[in-house]
């Protein structure tokens, strides 16, 4: 069985840290409806859900990847780099609790799960304005043992690594070429997003199918292209607080 852990949307949420983008309006009760439909294709492509309720004074809350990441030995609790997001892993150590045992990324090092892709036993962590080189020390120290080897990765232009390249399935992955050097991921098949569409290489991969924005046709059709089933929800909303597909969910 497949869980995604998901929270609902914050009260607060217009306002959201922002680093890469212009603030702009945001309509709560849009984005509400939008993590709704989130949420539902999640549960449509098999996942059972366990939404966790808003957190008022947390704007940012609802973008609960950033909390953790999961591998199949233990589930890394991290450390935020936006101070306003701290306190957001307190209710995550409880929600994830009974799926794994927990290891804790320490002051003084942060890092968001935005920056985190795992492949296979290697993982890269994106070196972000919100996470940091001392971060790779503390998780290569907590995941010695289960055979991991974390990666820094540069990137340019955008807020997390997963911004600029995502997991398509075992073999492929979707990128921005011009926000992350493919020469970190040899040997994979790389899908690379359509110039007009440069925040495009978020990409959700749950049991069959394939979550994405409907933002983006033109790489989606990419996608189609390769024999990927792509489900598509609109998160106009949330792209506004630089959030994206992979952003609303830990998939455990």
């Amino acid at each position: 069985m497949t869980v995604a852990i998901t929270r609902e949307v914050s009260s607060r949420f217009s306002e959201c840290e922002l680093t890469h983008i212009d603030r702009t309006p945001i309509d709560v009760n849009v984005a509400r409806a939008q993590h709704h439909e989130y949420v539902n294709s999640l549960a449509a492509l098999g996942c059972q859900i366990v939404e966790l309720p808003a957190e008022t004074d947390l704007p940012d809350s609802v973008f609960v990847e950033d909390t953790a990441f999961i591998l199949p030995e233990v589930a890394v609790i991290t450390r935020p780099g936006a101070d306003s997001r701290k306190p957001e892993t307190e209710s995550i150590i409880h929600a994830l609790s009974p799926y794994r045992p927990l290891v804790h990324v320490t002051d003084p090092a942060t890092v968001d799960g935005g920056d985190v892709l795992v492949l296979g036993k290697n993982i890269y962590v994106g070196l972000s304005t919100r996470s940091t080189a001392s971060a790779l020390e503390q998780l290569q120290n907590l995941l010695n043992n289960y055979g991991y080897t974390i990666i820094g990765a540069e990137m340019q232009d955008c807020l997390h690594l997963k911004t600029a390249v995502t997991r398509v399935d075992d073999k492929t992955l979707l990128i921005n070429k011009n926000w992350v050097a493919p020469s970190y991921f040899k040997g994979y098949e790389l899908i690379e997003v359509d110039p007009a569409e440069p925040f495009a290489a978020n990409c959700l991969p749950v049991g069959d199918g394939i979550i994405y924005p409907t933002t983006f046709p033109k790489t989606k059709q990419r996608l189609e292209e390769k024999g990927f089933m792509v489900s598509t929800v609109n998160v106009d909303e949330l792209a506004k607080a630089e959030g994206a597909v992979t952003c609303c969910s830990l998939i455990i």
